[in-house]
């Protein structure tokens, strides 16, 4: 049994299966809340990791990387030995936020939601048009640059992936549109630290969007976006909410 209390608002709230689409960003998420909550207190020991994966319907390895993470990020630490195991890291790191006030909850939904409309329905008409060779060779090269890009270049080449991707659904009004939320959007990823895991991920993501449209799939290219973006959203939430 573990030190986890209360067990009923864990297990009801957050210590329930997660999405398979985004499983690495959903237990990062769910483990920062229980941290934020106070479900487990600076210094108390989370489940085991065995135990992790069952309550979240996830692998181990999953759960390990999460944690992994968020011990990078400075609010877990482990320990070896008879007593060891994953514990609340005490005191907890501050907040990386920009020197402004830091976003409402209702600022980060807004923000959120507009993107989630304009990149899925940029995904299912890029993929929906005939495109020519050049084209499909930029979209392919923009995959391939976020794909190898350096940690402190990831975003801007991520982004400039999904503005790509904007452009070619032939809209000329939808680029200003994205690339503005896009800004508000980085604003808030500054917020938090970049994990080696959800960029692995999100690059698996993007190919399977970028394949989705040049296959001429709409259904699929605004699916993956979807599911991508939903992983992005619940590390936003997780650490600025």
């Amino acid at each position: 049994m573990s030190d986890l209390a209360p067990a009923g608002l864990a297990d009801g709230v957050l210590f329930r299966p997660v999405r398979g689409g985004n499983a690495f960003e959903d237990t990062v998420a769910r483990l920062l809340q229980t941290i934020r909550l106070g479900i487990v207190e600076p210094g108390g020991a989370l489940p085991p990791e065995r135990e992790l994966a069952t309550r979240f319907s996830v692998s181990r390895d999953t759960v390990r990387e999460a944690i992994k993470s968020l011990s990078e990020a400075g609010y877990l630490v482990s320990r070896r030995g008879r007593y060891g195991g994953t514990f609340v890291n005490d005191p907890l790191p501050e907040r990386e936020v920009p020197d402004a006030a830091p976003p409402t909850q209702a600022e980060i939904d807004d923000v959120l939601g507009l993107r989630d409309i304009l990149e899925v329905g940029a995904a299912r008409a890029a993929a929906a048009r005939e495109l020519g060779a050049v084209d499909r060779e930029l979209l392919w090269t923009r995959l391939g640059e976020v794909s190898t890009a350096a940690v402190d270049d990831y975003r801007r080449l991520d982004s400039r992936l999904h503005l790509t991707i904007a452009e070619l659904t032939g809209s000329p009004s939808l680029v200003p549109l994205l690339a503005d939320n896009r800004t508000h959007v980085n604003e808030l990823l500054d917020g938090i630290p970049l994990l080696a895991r959800n960029i692995a991920h999100s690059n698996e993501q993007h190919e399977a969007i970028v394949v989705a449209i040049l296959t001429g799939s709409p259904d699929r290219a605004g699916d993956a976006m979807s599911e991508h973006l939903a992983g992005s959203a619940a590390l936003l939430r997780a650490f600025l909410g």
